[in-house]
């Protein structure tokens, strides 16, 4: 278990590093591969021993090497965010679950970022995830021999795909179809843990951006019609899910007395 968490750490500041060229790449139609990342001030190339996750940044002092210009502090706020979901996911998880959920969190951390900046959860990420995570979540069902699993993960995408449908063909000033797709994604891996994680994931998205919708008001920050983007808190709650759902269902079962 140690050496898969010291693992996970590092590859999430490695994932984090990537995900900071897909969050500002992607949404622009550009490759993610070439060219190399360079200084979004002067176009200087950065150098390799600069381009090291949270050290390149903390060596630069917060500064491009060739114009002198200020580099944001959210490059290594994301590349040490993704380390740490990465470990409590390596925490959460054994093999063979966690290559899928790793790929979720990965994905979900470039989905979030994306839609607060543009408002906008591209098809570039959301439609090829869909295979990735079937396969990998059918790879991890084969292991174990739980094709249930992986029948209620394709119960739950569809599920949650409908229920989002409907709302943003009843409300399509409310409701994305980027968030639909979105929802096929959290649904199909949220029913493959449980349907309680499935209930709290689905809902959880709903009563956490309410609550930023209150805080929004109280803060003078906006009114009832500002428009907030909707995917962060949709993968926040799927990620509460993911970590407490089990946790939660127990309690309940227990102040049931069905326990």
């Amino acid at each position: 278990m140690a050496v898969q968490v010291v693992v996970a750490a590092v590859l999430g500041l490695l994932v984090g590093s990537f995900l900071n060229v897909v969050v500002h790449r992607v949404p622009r139609g550009e490759s993610v591969v070439r060219p190399p990342s360079r200084c979004p001030d002067c176009g200087q190339e950065i150098r390799a021993r600069h381009n090291v996750p949270v050290l390149g940044w903390l060596v630069l002092r917060g500064r491009c090497a060739a114009c002198g210009r200020r580099i944001s502090v959210r490059y290594p706020l994301v590349e040490l965010g993704t380390a740490v979901l990465f470990t409590l996911l390596a925490l959460r998880f054994g093999l063979p679950d966690l290559p899928a959920f790793l790929y979720f969190g990965a994905i979900g951390i470039a989905l979030a970022l994306i839609d607060l900046d543009c408002r906008r959860l591209p098809d570039a990420i959301v439609l090829p995830s869909y295979p990735v995570l079937a396969a990998l979540l059918t790879a991890s069902a084969w292991w174990r021999d739980d094709w249930w699993s992986l029948a209620r993960a394709g119960i739950g995408g569809a599920a949650l795909f409908a229920f989002y449908l409907v709302l943003a063909l009843v409300h399509p000033a409310g409701m994305g179809f980027g968030d639909v797709k979105l929802a096929g994604l959290l649904g199909g891996v949220l029913g493959y843990l449980s349907w309680t994680a499935l209930l709290l994931g689905a809902f959880g998205g709903f009563l956490l951006g309410a609550v930023a919708g209150v805080v929004v008001l109280a803060a003078g920050k906006g009114g009832r019609k500002t428009a907030l983007p909707f995917g962060p808190f949709m993968i926040a709650g799927a990620l509460l899910a993911i970590f407490f759902a089990d946790p939660l269902g127990q309690a309940y079962l227990r102040l049931t007395g069905l326990a």
